[in-house]
């Protein structure tokens, strides 16, 4: 299968690569990004078959059916890192926490969050490539939180990859900012910015489009990637998933084969929710995608208004920081799938000159025939993570905007839905501590030992263990001095 624009083709690049080619290269034309050139189709008896397969069985078949040009013994070896995981022989655990809300926990890998669904296979498959080429690469990666511990724990230490990971200072948890500081591999550089995530993503996608700054980069033999979801390396292993919970549903007998049920998706960058739209695609059972936003509720508007407007907007900080979002990447493969790369191309060019672009009545429709949207306020969530403890389960702020969208956005309550919990309670503890004792400790280490003793649970050891690591990234920089620190880094 080969990969395309979503912007077009200026006459500079070619028009189609292969995957392997858009994993190493993921930005496009006209600042665009790659998307298949097809979906390969599952039907009913690809599921069936299935059913009982384990997760990297699942995987790989999923992985074969998108015909990638990755050699079979690097695939294997790429999901054999799911056995790392809390439980090898089921790394997403699907909850049943009411009658028809199940919970798929995507959150049991080395990170504690949902970005390792994706990256830990990443990371072996992108350095795979790049030691078959003898090439050098620099990944670069902003987060908002996730997607930063989750690529350093990934790429850390392989060969043929450095990596550069923006983060914006005081916009993470402490948790999260931890598991990026106390990194200390020599390939990695962490920069802290004076900033939030989107202009961390700015400057990601400035970079990756820059001459200059290739230029540099060529200087010492090294090109340039990316770690974030506007690679679809990244976007392939989110679609698994979403075909594992549902047949997951099938093997607890809350669901027949070929029943429909809602996927309820807390979306920030948009490439989970991305992932269940090609799975729905491709021919999974969905009913309809629903989108929890919080109060950066951007992508609510828009599906709701068909008006993707950021001319008056400004990053709010929520509790749940992973999702303080307001230009998300993956909205784009959604428009070229629907629309084409022409509109696409007119549509993300005024958002990027003017911030602002409105759909016809037309897509619109098209868009709410496949999603709907809702968004939840910190006290709703606080409110939400309280009702699931009562009835003992433990859940992180972002998973709670999707108890919100549970309770307006399902039009037929005798489907089931599947929600989706992107991080652990470890990685926000003083907002859940607060949810369920009504008391703020002033420190994560008092939070989840509070926590710990309500639920009756043990913090993870690779949480407990961050408070006594050494500090090994200081760098904190003004946001117009992201180049310069990270060709200091390659020149170290």
């Amino acid at each position: 299968m080969n990969f395309i624009e979503t912007r077009g083709n200026d006459g500079q690049k070619p028009t189609s690569i292969s995957f392997s080619q858009a994993i190493l290269s993921p930005m496009s034309s006209f600042g665009g990004i790659y998307s298949p050139e097809y979906l390969p189709t599952l039907r009913e008896a690809f599921l069936t078959d299935h059913v009982n397969s384990g997760y990297k069985v699942l995987a790989k078949d999923l992985l074969t059916a998108f015909e990638v040009d990755i050699d079979e013994a690097v695939i294997d070896e790429a999901l054999a890192l799911y056995d790392k995981f809390d439980d090898p022989s089921n790394p997403v655990p699907v909850v049943k926490v009411y009658d028809d809300l199940y919970v798929s926990e995507l959150f049991h890998g080395p990170t504690r969050a949902f970005k390792d669904m994706a990256l830990q296979p990443f990371g072996k498959v992108l350095s795979a490539v790049a030691q078959a080429r003898n090439e050098k690469y620099l990944i670069l990666a902003a987060t908002s939180g996730d997607t930063g511990p989750a690529a350093l724990e990934t790429f850390k230490n392989r060969d043929n990859v450095q990596v550069a990971c923006l983060y914006p200072d005081g916009g993470t948890s402490d948790v999260q900012r931890l598991q990026m500081v106390t990194e200390n591999a020599a390939n990695l550089k962490v920069i802290g910015i004076h900033g939030d995530f989107d202009d961390a993503q700015t400057a990601l996608k400035s970079l990756l489009t820059s001459e200059k700054f290739n230029a540099a980069l060529q200087k010492h033999d090294i090109s340039l990637s990316a770690a974030n979801s506007v690679n679809f390396g990244r976007i392939i292993f989110q679609t698994i998933y979403h075909v594992y919970s549902y047949l997951e549903l099938v093997r607890q007998g809350a669901i027949q084969m070929g029943e429909q049920v809602y996927l309820n998706v807390p979306s920030g960058n948009f490439g989970n929710a991305l992932g269940g739209y090609y799975a729905m695609k491709m021919g999974l059972p969905v009913k309809q995608i629903h989108i929890a936003s919080n109060n950066n509720n951007v992508l609510t508007r828009f599906i709701n208004t068909g008006a993707y407007d950021l001319r008056t907007s400004s990053v709010i900080p929520t509790t749940s920081p992973a999702m303080d979002i307001l230009k998300s990447s993956n909205v784009e493969r959604i428009l070229f799938d629907l629309f084409g790369a022409e509109r696409t191309k007119e549509l993300m060019l005024q958002l990027d000159n003017e911030k602002y672009y409105q759909l016809n009545s037309d897509e619109l429709a098209q868009v709410q025939s496949i999603f709907a949207a809702d968004f939840c306020t910190d006290q709703e969530g606080l409110d939400y993570i309280k009702q699931a403890f009562a009835v003992n389960y433990l859940m992180c702020p972002h998973t709670a905007t999707c108890f919100k969208v549970y309770d307006t956005k399902r039009q037929d309550k005798s489907i089931k839905t599947i929600a989706y919990a992107t991080a652990e309670w470890t990685k926000f503890s003083p907002n859940i501590a607060l949810a369920i004792t009504g008391e703020k400790p002033e420190h994560d280490q008092q939070a989840l030992q509070m926590i710990a003793e309500q639920a009756g649970v043990t913090v993870p050891t690779q949480i407990a263990e961050l408070f006594n690591k050494e500090i090994a990234q200081k760098t904190l920089v003004d946001k117009t001095a992201i180049e310069t620190a990270i060709l200091d880094f390659l020149n170290q």
